[in-house]
């Protein structure tokens, strides 16, 4: 970090401690399903308490800044949209099988993707974050509150999933200095192994 200018450092520093600060420590998995606020605000705090959502998010818009324009927008934008239709089908309790070892594998791959440097072609890049989307929609949809407003839950949910994928943007543009880069490869190595953890969990190896 020491070639970095210090408003990156300062900016670097901040945008790490927030994420990680934003993991929740206790609790294992974020679907409990025993949601008690309703609407908006239940919508928008759901992906922030859950750190398989929350790394994920933050790691698409580390692996769309890593990737430059125009997958910088690309991938942030697909990922709310495709992730409504998700919720949708979980709304509608439409089977998905997976959905957690899935979400979980997300962590993982978006992780190794920005940990790699990884640079597939944007179509490959969409299309991934796409499926993963999918996934994380269909949780979100399924844990609405008995009382909620559905579309207030859902624009809640989607909101936070921005303002997440632009903490990654935000982290990732750091790429442009060599330390920088360095970091925010640290970053996609950290989130894999978030992923890992609740991989593990979710196919019963650890509680």
């Amino acid at each position: 970090m020491k070639h970095l200018v210090p408003s990156a450092r300062v900016l670097l520093c901040g945008a790490l401690a927030g994420l990680f600060a934003a993991v929740p420590l206790a609790p294992a998995f974020a679907h409990t399903g025993s949601g008690v606020a309703l609407g908006l605000v239940s919508g928008f705090l759901h992906p922030l308490t859950g750190a398989d959502h929350l790394v994920a998010m933050v790691a698409v818009g580390l692996w769309g800044a890593q990737l430059g324009n125009p997958a910088i927008w690309v991938l942030p934008v697909t990922f709310p949209l495709v992730m409504a239709v998700g919720g949708v089908l979980g709304l509608l309790g439409v089977p998905l099988p997976f959905v957690e070892p899935v979400i979980a594998l997300s962590g993982i791959a978006l992780g190794v993707m920005v940990a790699l440097a990884a640079r597939p072609p944007l179509w490959v890049a969409a299309v991934m974050v796409g499926v993963f989307a999918v996934f994380h929609g269909y949780a979100h949809g399924r844990e609405l509150p008995d009382a909620a407003d559905a579309v207030a839950f859902a624009a809640g949910f989607v909101a936070a999933t921005g303002l997440l994928h632009l903490t990654g943007i935000l982290i990732g543009v750091l790429v442009r200095w060599e330390a920088g880069a360095r970091a925010v490869r640290a970053c996609g190595a950290a989130i894999g192994c978030v992923g890992l953890y609740f991989l593990l969990g979710a196919v019963g190896i650890i509680a």
